[in-house]
C-alpha cells in the first residue's frame, strides 16, 4: 500500500555522470498525485535519463527519486507505474485482446481482474470493435491507443507516457488528450514527456522546463504563460521619440522598425496609447494584448541558458 500523502513523484538532488558526460545535476522535481505534469526539455536536457532512473532501468550516481514514497528501485514502486516508451514495438502477429492478456500476465493480475479490467481498457481506448483484430492490422492511431491500454491495463497509480502524441494526425492528438484527461478524472497521474508544446499546454496542470540536467522552470501552466502584461504596436515607423513617449507607460520589450512589444502593468492603459501616439504624429495599425505561450517560455529559458 502506498502513503496517501506521499508525491506520486519526488526527486531530490538527482545526479547522473556518464564517464565525463553529466546527463543530471542536482534535479529537484515533485508531482502531486492525480496531476498530468508536463517535464520538457530540448534534446540530451536529461528526460529520457530521469526516466529511465524512474523505472529502474538505470542507477542514478547521486540522489534519489522516489514513487509514492517507495525508492523506485523498490519491486512495489515499480508495480504502481504504467509505462509507454516513444519507440514501441508490439507484437504484431497478436490480437489486441491477446496483447493486452501478455501484459496483464506480467502485471501478475488474476483470472477474474483481467476479465474485468481488459474490456474496461478497451472502451476507454476506443478498441472494444478491434479487439479481436491483429495489431498488424492497426493505423498509427490504433497503435498508440493500444500502447496507452497496456500501459494502464494493470490499473496504476502513476503512468509515464513518452511522446505519445508525436506519430499522430491532429484528430489522433485529441483523442489522446481526451484519454490523459479521463485517466487524470479517475485519479491517476500522467507524467508526460513531450516536445509538443501546444499540446502539453492543452493538457498539463503543471510542467517542469529541464535544460542540461537541470531543472530551470517549473510551475502551474496559468503561472508559466500568464507572466506581465504585454503589448504588441504596430506603427508607420519607430525612431527613438516613439521609444521614449513609450517608456512612460511601461518596458519596452524589444522593437525594430515597425513595431514595438511592450511590457505594462495593466493592458487597460493601451487605450491612452491608442490616443497618445496619434498625436504625436505616429500612425498606429495594430494595438493587441499579447499571450504568451509555452514555447514562448520554453524558447527564452533555453536560449539563455538559464540557470
Amino acid at each position: 500500500m502506498r502513503p496517501n500523502a506521499a508525491p506520486a513523484i519526488e526527486i531530490t538532488s538527482l545526479n547522473k555522470v556518464y564517464g565525463r558526460t553529466t546527463a543530471l545535476h542536482e534535479l529537484n522535481l515533485v508531482v502531486q498525485p492525480g496531476e498530468v505534469f508536463g517535464f520538457l526539455g530540448p534534446n540530451g536536457a536529461g528526460k529520457t535519463t530521469t526516466v529511465k532512473i524512474l523505472l529502474g532501468l538505470v542507477r542514478p550516481t547521486g540522489g534519489e527519486a522516489r514513487i509514492f514514497g517507495l525508492p523506485c528501485t523498490d519491486p512495489s514502486a515499480r508495480r504502481l507505474v504504467g509505462y509507454l516508451p516513444e519507440n514501441f514495438r508490439f507484437q504484431e502477429w497478436l490480437t489486441g485482446t491477446e496483447l493486452l492478456e501478455l501484459h496483464a500476465d506480467l502485471a501478475d493480475m488474476s483470472s477474474a481482474e483481467r476479465a474485468l479490467r481488459i474490456p474496461e481498457v478497451l472502451r476507454l481506448v476506443g478498441l472494444e470493435d478491434r479487439a479481436s483484430e491483429r495489431i498488424r492490422t492497426y493505423s498509427k492511431g490504433m497503435l498508440q491507443r493500444i500502447g496507452l491500454a497496456q500501459a494502464i491495463v494493470h490499473n496504476p497509480q502513476l503512468v509515464l507516457l513518452d511522446e505519445p502524441t508525436s506519430a499522430l494526425d491532429p484528430i489522433g492528438r485529441r483523442e489522446v488528450r481526451d484519454l490523459i484527461r479521463s485517466l487524470s478524472a479517475r485519479g491517476m497521474t500522467v507524467f508526460l514527456n513531450s516536445h509538443l508544446l501546444s499540446e502539453v499546454e492543452m493538457v498539463c496542470d503543471r510542467v517542469a522546463i529541464i535544460d542540461r540536467g537541470r531543472v530551470v522552470q517549473s510551475g502551474r501552466m496559468d503561472d508559466l504563460v500568464g507572466g506581465e502584461p504585454e503589448l504588441s504596436i504596430s506603427l508607420d515607423h519607430v525612431d527613438t521619440d516613439a521609444l521614449r513617449l513609450l517608456l512612460q507607460f511601461g518596458e519596452v520589450l524589444a522593437y525594430d522598425a515597425a513595431t514595438v512589444r511592450l511590457g505594462v502593468a495593466d493592458t487597460s492603459v493601451a487605450a491612452v496609447i491608442a490616443d497618445v501616439l496619434p498625436r504625436a504624429g505616429y500612425r498606429v495599425y495594430t494595438l493587441v494584448p499579447v499571450q504568451r505561450s509555452l514555447e514562448d517560455v520554453f524558447i527564452s529559458l533555453v536560449e539563455r541558458g538559464e540557470p
